[in-house]
């Protein structure tokens, strides 16, 4: 019987670190102390020195970091945050828990992130910040968006919860904006074992704002300062993550070099492959191709017990809990053309060069067939 090929294989990135995890865990629990400790601190630390940011503040998801980096920076009812359509929900859904109007803009298709070019078009005397995603751990093209937020004094919010270790122009994700946000949901290149987030900055009075957000808006114990709320990240899930940081960049190399396996391979394939703009290091999150033939495809590769995903099925205005952010006035195109071709395929540290070669085999067949 063919082994199968998972999409996504957490069970083995869990082979090489889990004894480091156990013991991690282990400690955690000896300790008894369990939300905001010295585990927390350690991972803030070593996160912002690995990125060469200021500070980072861990929290709850990557959720609660992009909500708490649109409230620290000022963000509420009334204001619009221009983002883009094509993108996990999750942006929209932090955008709006502080009250803001989400204004969804195209993408440039080559990186699948936010096209700068369509910033004019939705700027309004009610915007007050852009949050560029990093979609499939892909930079998004930053120097023209912060020349233009600089221009119209917005503020420029990164959301890196796909982009852990990514580069644009030799400097790290995350450490461009005013904000960046991350998330560490397991499935990421840089993963807790539950729900974990972080937001960084270089801003000493940002980061001081933040730490009161995430908890009640506390400067002294159970006295508020201000309105927060309640998004601590956990000793344990920060522990964790102590002990995968080390391997990032390792984990990110094997992903580029599966990247460029899928390229080399499947170049005279008739897909549209994601490319590398040269001011960029992608971290690969996801290997995400293009086809009109996709549906075709994922039978055949499911067939063949190989995953595959569709990252996302549907754009956020076309979703029905978010029907009234569809724009006439605002062209979507691109992202509606490139929403019904994508298709991702297995791409994680672990994936074996002699399953690389099998997935590659069986789209040949299948798109020559």
């Amino acid at each position: 019987m063919t082994a199968a090929i998972p999409l996504i294989d957490l069970a083995r990135q869990q082979a090489t670190v889990g004894r480091q995890v156990a013991m991690a865990i282990a400690r955690v629990v000896a300790s008894g102390q369990y939300v905001l400790g010295p585990e927390v601190e350690a991972f803030e630390r070593e996160f912002a020195a690995y990125l060469g940011v200021g500070e980072a503040i861990g929290v709850d998801s990557g959720t609660s970091a992009l909500q708490l980096a649109l409230l620290a920076a000022g963000v509420g009812p009334g204001d619009e945050v221009i983002t883009v359509s094509h993108t996990a929900v999750a942006t929209v859904v932090a955008i709006e828990l502080v009250g803001a109007r989400p204004v969804l803009v195209d993408i440039e298709p080559g990186r699948f992130t936010l096209d700068p070019a369509a910033l004019g078009a939705a700027l309004t005397r009610r915007t007050r910040a852009i949050v560029p995603v990093h979609l499939y751990g892909i930079p998004a093209d930053l120097v023209p968006i912060l020349d233009f937020a600089e221009r119209h004094r917005l503020t420029v919010i990164e959301d890196c919860a796909q982009a852990h270790g990514a580069r644009y122009r030799a400097r790290r994700v995350g450490t461009w904006g005013h904000l960046g946000a991350f998330s560490f949901y397991p499935t990421k290149n840089l993963g807790a074992l539950g729900d974990g987030g972080a937001v960084v900055t270089s801003d000493p009075a940002l980061g001081t704002r933040l730490r009161e957000l995430r908890q009640y808006g506390w400067r002294q114990r159970y006295i508020s300062e201000t309105r927060g709320v309640n998004a601590r990240l956990d000793e344990i899930q920060a522990a964790v993550l102590c002990v995968k940081l080390p391997y990032l960049d390792s984990w990110n190399a094997r992903r580029r070099q599966l990247a460029a396996g899928y390229r080399e391979r499947l170049a005279h394939t008739g897909l549209i492959l994601p490319g590398a703009a040269p001011d960029s290091e992608p971290v690969y999150h996801q290997f995400v191709v293009r086809t009109r033939y996709r549906e075709t495809l994922r039978a055949r590769l499911a067939a063949q017990a190989i995953g595959s995903a569709v990252h996302y099925p549907a754009l956020i205005h076309q979703q029905p809990a978010y029907a009234t952010l569809a724009q006439t006035h605002v062209a979507l195109a691109r992202s509606e053309q490139i929403v019904a071709e994508i298709l991702s395929l297995p791409i994680y540290p672990e994936l074996t060069n002699d399953e690389l070669q099998r997935v590659c085999d069986t789209i040949e067949a299948s798109l020559s067939a």
